[in-house]
């Protein structure tokens, strides 16, 4: 293996946490300043040890040999505390007691479980670990899993994000393996107000351990037999609209690259056209089509999951009945899940249908499993060196999200710029293209605060160069300059993607810095002829070191602002078999890529974070990233969605995604409005179907409006407001209406990134965070809190101009337009005309709403208008800094503390708290009380019920009825 210097806090951390046990007799424990050490009597399980790392944090190790001697963690920055707990043995167990929660093992096996302070049994581990050998290139791993809750009915959120439009994990089983659009973090956040960090690098299952297999491998229960009552799938390829062949298949496999040679030669069309039906010689070609009809015939009665993993059209049946209908782009294709409940012996009708495309297909299967084991919480990973994880205690699902933070590290303050409006498309061609695009924006007084440059802006056979094309590109600091001068800031497209031919490259390559197989493979990439590349290994600091270097060098110094680091899964060729993928990216300078699959971006990530502050120590980071791990938001990192379809569920399912990657502690996070790639029926530019399209991207943007972040992105057409419909049209004054009102929400919005710092804050909430006691709120995966005082529920289906929306109960809630007010704990039909999207305000909130401005920096929020909706208590604490220092850290930051109270009709706005250079010493406020016997619009400009000329210290302003 090669060496490997560890970065500071792992250095501190391996001196603590590398504890070897002394041997102990069976059934005993050992007192440790840090927590307790126990062998059980009896079990797989030889040590297992427990250590505090605050009043409600313990982790958990257990290994099967005595010897306790893991890695340090990649993930957890924190160290363990010494004496802060109590240590007591009664009836056959060890009890390890602090402020918040109560851990009790059990001598006899190990078994773990926690209690909070007032003896709610919050997790309980079912059974003892298991362990199994196995290597991954001849180094030795453990094959892990553990297994909590069975039974369980506790609402389950976290895991990173997915795109299955799952909201509450609990009976759902996710495979946490970094994938554009799937993000990994092994984080869950429970109702029971705990969490579980599972601390592990490699590819891990949650719920299900067993790997799904293919329908029909004989892996499982299921039996399939064709048309002809043979075993195996009819499958039926055709051509041009007649049949071609009809053979018996096994299963169903085109998954990867290494499966397309199953084809049948006589199927194959001779060349394939994603678009337009045409060669590029402007031929035609045969259109192709596979229908497989089966009758799955299970042994098992219960719940059958599939998982069907493709690209292009495709269709699938049930009975004759549809339960399926997506497509996706042939470079991206993803997993779609559908549920079957199913007789054994009985046998039921299966039917897909697919167009290929030169696409991608598989149908995978997982046969039921008992309730108490399905309805359980279950963490196994491929590979690790012990079971590793620690349990969150809190009060709340945020102090649970705290307590990762402080496990993790804290999320930096954004600068105030990447909460305005950003404007990308794949891709500015020239730098006359990226400084006209800020002129027209300007120009039409339309809002934009960044403007993005993404990839292939190098020459075309430079990847990795980090130099732009000078044909293209003749200035770009004099580019970067005028989009300054303009007011706006700059972002680049960042891969750790190399050709070989590249001089970083070899300075990476010198130093061992660079994965080496993929070229070895001769693997060629989708740009002009192909071309040899790969990517570089963060894991070597020196190489780490080298790659920051090269940025700052060649692109830092002309003034980037922010950078995007694309493809940081790492992809490092798309439709590679995930063993594949593994073993090219590898070998790191840990180990096997297997072992680390799931933490590439959060070092890499890490190593340009670090560089950024030691070049403009005083200048805030912004990274936007593909993907990430537990602790990429300590890195000064945001994480988008990945290369989403533009479809009305891949729409709808960004929704559960942002929560749930929200409520795993990134509370920065954002998506392509409008969807990425462009399904077929829409790049063939038929009318029809273009107003569908234009209608998706609308309600993309809505939705994109009260996300954390805001900013368009995707492939043609081209994704500026003016360039996709005509001023004045209702398309335009949509996007104008929630590009404008987006800045007048400022205040509100920086105070809610402001409080993700200072408060370990979540931004895009889910309604289960502020309702938990409301049950119907768990599984709402399509409405979401922004913050504490919008309720957001998007609209997903074309031409939908109503939708239904469950107000939460235990509070009063404001239609955002009209202002009346609705008691929650019911369903309502919300209207959604074309040029809106229905928002709540819950009543008790205090919403500060500033000028229109074109960017954050333009000039001082003021005045500010204070829209109070009562009807209950409420509270606010304004938040301002200089918008771009480091300085916040250090304290240079103010506060005004706003609460109104329901029982007097008193809005009292506190004393200013902390100053600032440049701060406003003397501001107006202006106070609209919404009221149930008076509603008012949100944006209506009637007079003000009170003018407050504020300048630090409290005031009062009463209601008047």
């Amino acid at each position: 293996m090669t060496a490997y210097r560890l970065p500071l806090h792992l250095t501190v951390a391996a001196a603590l946490i590398s504890v070897s046990s002394v041997a102990l007799a069976a059934g005993s424990y050992r007192k440790l300043e840090t927590g307790v050490l126990v062998t059980p009597a009896e079990g797989p399980e030889k040590a297992v040890r427990l250590q505090v790392f605050g009043d409600g944090i313990i982790r958990v190790t257990s290994t099967p040999t005595p010897e306790m001697d893991l890695p340090p963690s990649l993930m957890v920055t924190a160290q363990p505390q010494t004496g802060k707990f109590t240590l007591a043995e009664n009836d056959g167990h060890v009890t390890l007691k602090t402020a918040k929660v109560t851990a009790s093992i059990d001598l006899s096996n190990g078994n773990v479980r926690f209690t909070d302070a007032e003896g709610q049994l919050d997790l309980a581990e079912s059974a003892p670990g298991t362990f199994k050998t196995t290597t991954i290139e001849g180094t030795p791993y453990l094959a892990v899993r553990q297994q909590f809750n069975r039974g369980t009915d506790e609402g389950l959120y976290g895991l990173g994000q997915h795109q299955n439009g799952q909201m509450n994990y609990n009976g759902e089983d996710v495979e946490l393996a970094q994938h554009n659009m799937d993000v990994a973090i092994p984080f869950l956040v429970s109702t029971r107000n705990y969490g579980i960090l599972w601390d592990n690098n490699s590819i891990t299952r949650f719920g299900n351990p067993k790997p799904y297999g293919y329908a029909g491998d004989g892996s499982d229960s299921l039996h399939v037999s064709g048309k002809n009552g043979k075993p195996g799938w009819t499958a039926e390829y055709y051509l041009g609209g007649r049949l071609a062949v009809t053979r018996t298949e096994s299963t169903i496999n085109y998954q990867y690259i290494r499966d397309q040679a199953k084809w049948p030669t006589a199927a194959k069309a001779q060349t394939v056209a994603a678009n337009s039906g045409q060669n590029t010689a402007g031929n035609a070609v045969e259109t192709q089509k596979v229908i497989w009809t089966g009758k799955l015939t299970p042994d098992k009665s219960g719940l059958h999951r599939f998982r069907l993993y493709s690209s292009s059209y495709v269709k699938v049946f049930v009975d004759g009945k549809q339960v399926l209908e997506r497509w996706r782009q042939n470079w991206n294709p993803w997993y779609h899940n559908f549920d079957v409940s199913m007789t054994a012996g009985k046998a039921a009708d299966v039917r897909i249908e697919w167009e290929p495309n030169a696409g991608y297909i598989a149908l995978l299967h997982s046969d039921p499993l008992p309730e108490a084991d399905r309805h359980s919480i279950s963490f196994a990973s491929e590979a690790g060196h012990g079971i590793d994880y620690y349990y969150i205690g809190g009060r709340s699902m945020d102090d649970v999200i705290a307590g990762y933070r402080t496990l993790t590290g804290k999320a930096p303050l954004m600068p105030k710029w990447a909460y305005g409006f950003w404007q990308s498309r794949q891709r500015y061609n020239t730098q006359d293209e990226v400084i006209d695009v800020v002129k027209q924006y300007r120009k039409r007084g339309l809002p934009l605060d960044n403007i993005v440059q993404d990839w292939f802006y190098w020459r075309e056979d430079d990847w990795g160069s980090h130099e732009f094309d000078p044909t293209r590109f003749p200035d770009p600091k004099g580019m970067i300059d005028k989009v300054h001068e303009l007011g706006a800031r700059f972002m680049i497209s960042v891969w750790p993607k190399f050709y070989p031919t590249t001089a970083n490259y070899k300075e990476l390559d010198q130093v061992g810095a660079i994965y080496r197989r993929n070229v070895k493979a001769k693997e060629r990439d989708w740009v002009g002829p192909g071309y040899f590349s790969t990517f570089y290994d963060p894991y070597n600091v020196k190489g780490r070191k080298i790659y920051w270097r090269q940025m700052k060098e060649r692109l830092a110094v002309l003034g980037v602002d922010a950078w995007w680091m694309d493809a940081t899964e790492p992809d490092i060729h798309s439709n590679l078999s995930i063993e594949e993928r593994a073993y090219r990216m590898g070998p790191t300078a840990l180990g096997p890529g297997g072992a680390f699959f799931n933490s590439y971006p959060l070092v890499h990530a890490e190593g340009v974070y670090n560089g950024l502050i030691d070049y403009k120590p005083d200048v805030r980071p912004f990274i936007l990233m593909r993907s990430g791990f537990g602790g990429i938001q300590r890195t000064g990192s945001a994480i988008w969605s990945g290369d989403v379809a533009s479809r009305w569920d891949d729409l709808r399912e960004q929704i559960s995604a942002g929560v749930n990657i929200s409520m795993s502690g990134v509370p920065n996070w954002t998506h392509d409005i409008g969807g990425f790639a462009l399904e077929d029926r829409y790049t063939r530019q038929d009318p029809k179907h273009l107003e569908e399209w234009r209608e998706l991207n609308l309600r993309w943007f809505q939705f994109g409006a009260f996300s954390p972040l805001f900013r368009s992105h995707g492939e043609a057409p081209k994704r500026e407001i003016y360039e996709l419909a005509p001023e004045g049209s209702a398309m335009y004054r949509s996007m104008e209406y929630f590009d404008k009102l987006r800045y007048r929400l400022m205040s509100y919005i920086y105070t809610l990134a402001a409080d993700a710092h200072f408060k370990d804050g979540t931004i895009m909430r889910g309604l289960v965070m502020d309702f938990p006691e409301d049950r119907k709120t768990w599984n709402i995966a399509d409405q979401y809190m922004f913050g504490p005082a919008f309720l957001v529920a998007p609209i997903t289906e074309f031409k939908a101009r109503q939708r239904p929306v469950y107000l939460p109960a235990g509070s009063n809630w404001y239609d955002f337009y009209s202002g009346k007010m609705q008691a929650g704990g019911k369903t309502i039909v919300a209207d959604a005309p074309y040029e809106r999207m229905p928002l709540f305000i819950r009543a008790g909130s205090i919403v500060p709403v500033g000028p229109d401005m074109q960017y954050t920096a333009e000039k001082p929020a003021d005045p500010i208008t204070l829209n109070v909706y009562t009807g209950a208590d409420g509270a606010f604490s304004l938040y301002e800094d200089d918008g771009t220092s480091r300085q916040y850290l250090k304290g240079a930051f103010a506060r005004i503390p706003m609460h109104y109270n329901e029982a007097s009709g008193t809005l009292t706005i506190g004393a200013r708290e902390g100053r600032f250079p440049g701060m406003l010493q003397s501001r107006t406020f202006r106070i609209r009380w919404i009221t149930p016997e008076r509603a008012r619009s949100f944006e209506a400009h009637d007079a003000p019920d009170a003018i407050i000329a504020y300048s630090g210290t409290a005031m009062t302003v009463k209601l008047r009825k």
